[in-house]
């Protein structure tokens, strides 16, 4: 934890701003915003607009671990899946860019945590949050309200089929359109990268199987919605993986509960390949988090970093130092993102 605590600090002191943070606070009037501002106001530099979300990012993990307690028998069990939500790409990044999906996701774990100690009193109060903040909450009220349909659950059949009613009426939610085209493919592509390649593919199998032979959680009800609403709305249009995000990674409960049944049911003889396949499962997040805490040494070091995948966060913070030991205070981008860029570093439009 202290090495993690240590690394996440200094990725977010060290990395430049982004060009979708960039966007964010120059062109947003959200949530985000809101706490991109206030950070800048509290903390100087890189980190100051990133503090509040490095904050909800060690939130979620605290409430994940104590999700986990009340989920598995075992400590060390608690401890193993704490460890590899920690290690998810997507946790990692969101915990050190400014996003919404960070927000989110300590209101979703609450959310679950609350419920199964039957705090009922905190529920309408994190639903309304997230009615304000999260314009794909719909989701998440679609999941609570099919879950207590199937089990019969009164005050969350009504709580979540109240906030739908108010969904429907303000017309807030994910903007549908566009028509058939080739997004299904990307979709796939995205979950690869939010939980790395081959955790991605057992939290698909986990959800398969869970659906046709499993006890059904509410945490199932949630992951699975979103993955379904996820890939039937990229049937029709690009969809943005943060909109999916904090409702789907809190499924390594389920993921690590459905291993440890497969596991622990076979004789010594047979858990070798369980063990090898949880090996090399871990050997890649921990790979994929390696990349992510070196990428700005990677960067320097790339004999080609035009084609590097942090070149857009990089080339603008390069080009913005060139300009100012030029004495140049203007510059004209053709990508409007690396403007808000280099109007971070005082650069301005020159027709502005």
């Amino acid at each position: 934890m202290f090495v993690y605590t240590v690394a996440i600090f200094y990725i977010s002191k060290t990395t430049p701003i982004t060009p979708h943070e960039a966007k964010l606070l120059f062109a947003s009037n959200d949530i985000v915003n809101y706490f991109m501002v206030l950070g800048q106001s509290m903390v100087s530099g890189f980190i100051g607009f990133r503090i509040f979300f490095i904050f909800f990012g060690f939130l979620s993990i605290i409430l994940f671990y104590y999700l986990s307690k009340s989920y598995f028998k075992k400590q060390n069990d608690a401890y193993t899946s704490t460890i590899i939500f920690m290690l998810l790409p997507g946790i990692i990044t969101g915990s050190i860019m400014s996003n919404i999906a960070i927000v989110v996701l300590p209101l979703v774990l609450l959310f679950v945590l609350m419920y199964e100690k039957k705090q009922f009193i905190f529920l309408p109060i994190i639903m309304l949050i997230l009615f304000f903040i999260h314009d794909a909450s719909i989701i998440f009220f679609i999941a609570l309200f099919i879950y207590g349909l199937n089990y019969k659950d009164k005050r969350l059949l009504v709580l979540s089929g109240l906030f739908l009613i108010i969904v429907l009426i303000t017309q807030q939610g994910i903007d549908i359109g566009g028509k058939p085209s080739s997004h299904f493919v990307d979709i796939f592509g995205q979950y690869a990268t939010l939980f790395s390649p081959l955790v991605f593919l057992y939290f698909f199998y986990t959800l398969y199987r869970i659906l046709l032979r499993e006890k059904k959680t509410l945490l199932w009800y949630i992951s699975f919605t979103a993955l379904a609403f996820s890939l039937l709305l990229s049937i029709r249009q690009r969809i943005h993986i943060s909109d999916f995000a904090p409702y789907v990674t809190i499924s390594i409960i389920l993921m690590l509960d459905i291993f440890n049944n497969s596991l622990r049911v076979r004789l010594p003889q047979f858990k070798k390949k369980y063990k090898l396949g949880f090996n090399i499962i871990i050997a890649s997040l921990v790979f994929s988090a390696m990349i992510i805490f070196l990428h700005q040494i990677m960067f320097y070091f790339n004999s080609n970093p035009k084609r590097y995948f942090a070149n857009r966060v990089y080339e603008p913070y390069k080009l913005a130092n060139e300009l100012k030991i030029k004495g140049i205070n203007c510059y004209d981008s053709k990508s409007s993102r690396e403007q808000y860029q280099l109007r971070y570093y005082n650069i301005m439009s020159c027709s502005e």
